[in-house]
């Protein structure tokens, strides 16, 4: 119960902000969420005449109260879909949403099943390398001799 309350409380605060961008748009909010129907660039860096026609009418509907959507509307009623600079969220537009974060996530696998394929080859080495071979009975003496010569 006590995380329901935690999550309400965290959408409240992170919501504000949103709403206040809503009801009260900035010039540079707008002109950086719309595109030149001319130059195909965002409205705040074009300078092309349909542009600054665009940027006289937000400034005029800003003062006038409108909220973001409306100003939205009312330049996509102008101009055309093409003027927003996202895409819809329903139907063919979906995709460009969608298909970044599925590219990602396949990425994501393909390097986890790559990491996890390489590091099943490795073997008993300590560098990595596979286990030798054991020696044969009287090489092994041998070695052991040596050794023991050495230790004295």
């Amino acid at each position: 119960m006590m995380r329901v309350l935690v999550f309400a409380a965290a959408a409240l605060v992170l919501s504000a902000p949103a709403a206040a961008s809503e009801q009260h748009p900035t010039q540079h909010e707008l002109e950086s969420e719309l595109i030149c129907p001319t130059c195909h660039t965002t409205l705040d860096q074009s300078n092309a005449p349909v542009a600054l026609q665009m940027k006289a009418l937000i400034a005029q509907r800003i003062a006038a109260g409108d909220t973001k959507a409306e100003i939205e509307r009312r330049l996509v009623a102008d101009y055309g879909r093409g003027v927003l600079a996202k895409p819809d969220t329903k139907g063919f537009d979906l995709l460009a949403w969608v298909l970044p974060i599925v590219g990602l996530v396949a990425g994501a696998v393909v390097v986890g099943i790559a990491a996890w394929r390489w590091s099943g080859r490795r073997g008993g080495g300590l560098d990595g390398d596979p286990a030798p071979e054991p020696l044969e009975p009287e090489l092994e003496q041998l070695v052991d001799e040596e050794l023991r010569r050495l230790e004295a």
